[in-house]
């Protein structure tokens, strides 16, 4: 499956954006779908993760509150909204899906970059 985020930009913070994530080559239904970001300096970190069928879905503690994944499994897309953005939010963000049972996601986008100003 071949994924591709998008929505990403520049914004200041306390503003909000909408992360897309569309699928090609495979329904999304069947896989975990999260999304992570990689800050400049950094190493990657887990932002969130939405269970196959929507039920269940994880935040990072960083975004808990602010950030939320969804998933659209009849477009085969996954979104992120990101609210409340502060600059620590600043950072490439990728989505992600790996098989139910498996712990390495297999599946990445290109990552799109968010950039929050103060």
């Amino acid at each position: 499956v071949q994924l591709q985020a998008s929505g990403g930009g520049l914004v200041q913070a306390g503003g909000s954006l909408r992360l897309s994530c569309a699928a090609s080559g495979r329904s999304l239904s069947t896989y975990i779908m999260g999304w992570f970001r990689r800050a400049p300096g950094k190493d990657r970190e887990f932002v969130a993760v939405i269970s196959t069928s929507t039920n269940s879905s994880n935040y990072a503690n960083s975004v808990k509150g602010r950030f939320t994944i969804s998933r659209d499994n009849a477009k085969n897309m996954v979104y992120l909204q990101m609210n409340k953005l502060k600059p620590e939010d600043t950072a490439i963000y990728y989505c992600a899906g790996k098989s139910r049972g498996t712990l390495r996601y297999d599946y990445w986008g290109q990552g799109t970059q968010v950039t929050v100003s103060s």
